[in-house]
């Protein structure tokens, strides 16, 4: 995958020359003659790295960088100072301002390549040790928002895929609650956010929901409105979760008739082919966000299923692509995919691994829970 360098210089032939060293190695490179320029960039786009002249009008080098580590999103981007004025004093305050290290702009282009190359494969393998610690940690502790395997119930079966946006941890959890021979609880939901925030907080919904279902089950409540009237009371008052929100969609599975009833929060329609007359149809919910308001109306929707038939539960990545650069979503594209599939004869897992094509791009985390009848 290509990387992204950020290049900020005063001097447009000095920047000219960069951009084209670093795209004639691959780099994808943005360039800005100004700090106020890099600052427009950074506001769409995270760049692997920045290169900054240390002398620039109005806002210079130091300057730039001090504002960097204000930011929580901006501090930890790898950061290499460029100068022509080679005095220790400047070298030294890059370095005390956290930068990585420097570049003279008269060395030879194969050692900047060199240098650039050795800096970002570093980041990279720290990036990739620490990230495997931290899973070791979670695992340890129990600490996952996608189960390992799903219940074996009689009358239906179930399959299950997640792939986070870029193999890093991310917000869609899925959770599957048996409570006893006859009730189960199919859960899918996508915390508002990226990486690691998102996959922090994706915990903290797991455990109410849990909880939720399990205090109304309790009572003999198997009511999904209920059940998501009283979670969403209670997050929209946790203090921790305050502007933080997650679609969720449940399915209760009724395993000794057969019958499964749907609801949902600001979440995707849940998809059903009808294996009869090969029909593709939508369940589109009412409720709002978790946690977005301290009131809101959840409804649930009894949906009739026949030996064959399957029910598709998505998150927003599912539906998201990337075209010149822009986010797009566009339900109607995975219908008419998944539609094809199964009017082909396809097999659920032979659906996921059509959906999860490696060739397809991915701007997002993804998950999807396949519910077939039996």
């Amino acid at each position: 995958m290509s990387r992204t360098i950020l290049l900020v210089d005063d001097d447009i032939f000095q920047l000219k020359l960069f951009e084209k060293l670093l795209s004639s190695s691959g780099y994808n490179c943005k360039i800005a003659l100004s700090v106020y320029e890099a600052e427009e960039i950074l506001k769409i786009e995270k760049p692997d790295l920045i290169i900054s002249d240390y002398e620039m009008p109005d806002k210079n080098g130091f300057e730039f960088r001090s504002r960097l580590l204000e930011k929580d999103m901006f501090k930890n981007i790898p950061f290499l100072f460029l100068t022509s004025v080679n005095d220790k004093d400047s070298v030294q305050k890059g370095l005390d301002l956290k930068a990585i290290d420097y570049i003279a702009k008269n060395t030879p282009s194969k050692h900047i390549l060199s240098k650039i190359d050795n800096l970002l494969i570093t980041v990279k393998e720290h990036y990739e040790r620490s990230l495997s610690e931290i899973k070791d940690v979670a695992e340890k502790l129990n600490l996952r928002n996608i189960p390992k395997a799903a219940p074996v119930l009689k009358n239906f079966s179930i399959s299950y895929f997640n792939q986070s946006y870029q193999d890093q941890p991310g917000g869609d959890f899925i959770d599957f609650i048996k409570v006893n021979d006859r009730y189960t609880f199919i859960i899918l939901g996508d915390v508002m956010g990226k990486k690691w925030g998102a996959w922090f907080f994706s915990f903290s919904y797991l455990s109410y929901i849990r909880s939720a279902i399990r205090l109304c089950v309790y009572d003999e409540n198997y009511a999904l409105s209920e059940i998501l009237n009283k979670l969403n009371r209670v997050i929209h008052a946790d203090e921790l979760l305050n502007d933080i929100f997650s679609t969720l969609s449940i399915v209760l599975l009724d395993d000794e008739e057969g019958k499964a009833v749907y609801a949902g929060a600001g979440d995707l329609p849940l998809l059903k082919y009808a294996n009869e007359n090969n029909e593709l149809q939508s369940f589109q919910s009412t409720g709002i966000l978790l946690g977005f308001a301290e009131v809101g109306v959840f409804d649930q929707i009894a949906i009739n299923l026949n030996k064959g038939d399957e029910l598709y539960m998505i998150s927003d990545g599912m539906i998201d692509f990337e075209i010149e650069g822009r986010k797009k979503s566009d339900i109607n594209l995975l219908k008419e995919k998944i539609y094809n599939l199964k009017k082909n004869g396809e097999t659920a897992e032979s659906i996921k691994d059509h959906l999860f094509n490696k060739h397809v791009s991915q701007v997002d985390d993804c998950s999807i829970i396949i519910l077939k009848k039996i």
